[in-house]
């Protein structure tokens, strides 16, 4: 159980306070409730690069690393299609300084053109090494608008196209942040061995001035169901073929999403599930295999992808992966097997309340939602599921209907 305490300060900024006694580190997770999917189609890739912005210098603060590193601590961050998620940890003798370092670039974040260069510069970079430079790094790419026609999840995080970054003037910049990096479109949590009024006073003095902003609405188009297979196949140098399956499935604060997870992990989580024991150790048509879902906040995708071994045909994969499917589907699965991967997820999620950091962290995200109790919740709702529900969800969304494949060939030497 994780225990937790809340106030709003009057300029709309929300606060979590998690105490821990048992360590002499404190952790500090802002949540800006913004993220790729909410950019326009013309100007994609903002998100992220205002990930990379924010750690450029601020108006009193010119080196926010150095700041940082001086009193022993450490930091970083990153952005999804849903949110974009700041976290630092630091000896809790020294928390103030996150609270300075955080306040001072929300209320006064640096926009020298020069900066904006730079950073311009080490997104384009990142676009072209992660994405466009190497192997299969132009998957999510196609994946995404195959499996999204309407949603802004049909563009990756990193942007739409390179020329969105290229052509970000400081006026784009500048209005991004006034719309989105405000008090009241923030999430913060505070975790460590302090007290809740220690938190609250160093709130009031570093945020309580901070001019509030709106909370940000969204209104994003709904993607309508899928009623037909989408395909698409693309030939480049990889060192083996292979394929990528995604089905809509329901999204992150949905009850099905625990069922859909673990159907994923039914499927090809770890090398005892069944893609993996059957198509890579006993029938050797895959060198790697597995399933997982995206975790997306509005409805996502189950993604199974794997690289065939040489000489394997994509077709005949596609057809060995569809077969069990279709047995998951028509037989279901044992309560053994379904308790297997129960207790693969419970240990995975134990895990991760373990460390400080990622207790903030996950507290913060489901804040975010407006749902803070969730995080005490998500074993209760593993554990409840049953074989039938599962069997029930794989049938409505492992669907060929609902489906979208990426053929990614190698090309022949």
């Amino acid at each position: 159980m994780i225990h937790y305490e809340h106030f709003t300060l009057a300029n709309g900024l929300n606060v979590y306070f998690h105490q821990d006694t048992t360590t002499p580190i404190a952790a500090m997770n802002i949540i800006y409730n913004v993220g790729s999917k909410d950019e326009e189609e013309n100007k994609t890739g903002f998100a992220h690069l205002f990930e990379h912005l924010m750690f450029g210098g601020s108006q009193n603060i010119p080196s926010y690393d150095s700041a940082l590193q001086i009193v022993g601590g450490e930091n970083n961050a990153f952005t999804s299609p849903d949110i974009t998620n700041y976290y630092i940890t630091l000896p809790v003798a020294n928390l103030e300084t996150a609270f300075w370092l955080e306040s001072d670039r929300m209320m006064s974040l640096s926009f020298d053109p020069e900066v904006l260069e730079v950073q311009r510069k080490v997104v384009i970079e990142e676009f072209k090494q992660r994405y466009l430079n190497q192997p299969y790094g132009d998957v999510w790419l196609r994946l995404r608008p195959l499996a999204y026609q309407v949603h802004p999840y049909k563009w990756a995080t990193i942007g739409k196209d390179i020329s969105h970054i290229e052509q970000a003037t400081m006026e784009d910049v500048k209005s991004f942040f006034f719309k989105y990096y405000v008090p009241a479109n923030a999430t913060m949590v505070v975790a460590g061995n302090t007290s809740l009024e220690e938190v609250k006073r160093l709130s009031e003095k570093w945020f309580g001035d901070i001019p509030s902003g709106k909370r940000y609405q969204r209104q994003l188009p709904t993607e309508p169901p899928q009623h037909q297979a989408r395909f698409e196949e693309v030939t480049a140098e990889v060192p083996l073929d292979a394929i990528y399956k995604t089905y809509h499935m329901p999204g992150r604060m949905h009850p099905d999403y625990y069922i859909a997870d673990l159907l994923s992990d039914v499927l090809g989580r770890g090398k005892s599930s069944r893609l993996y024991s059957r198509l890579v150790k006993d029938q050797h048509l895959f060198n790697s295999l597995n399933a997982y879902v995206m975790g997306s906040v509005e409805p996502g995708l189950l993604v199974i992808q794997g690289n065939l071994n040489k000489g394997v045909r994509i077709e005949e994969g596609e057809q060995a992966i569809l077969a069990i499917i279709e047995e998951v589907k028509t037989q279901g699965i044992p309560e053994a097997e379904l308790a297997k991967v129960k207790n693969k997820a419970e240990s995975t999620l134990l895990f991760s309340e373990v460390e400080l950091l990622h207790r903030a962290m996950n507290l913060a995200f489901f804040a975010n939602q407006g749902k803070p109790e969730h995080i005490n919740l998500e074993s209760e709702k593993m554990q409840a599921i049953n074989a039938e529900a599962v069997q029930a969800l794989a049938q409505q969304i492992l669907r060929p209907e609902n489906s979208a494949t990426l053929y990614y060939r190698a090309k022949a030497n």
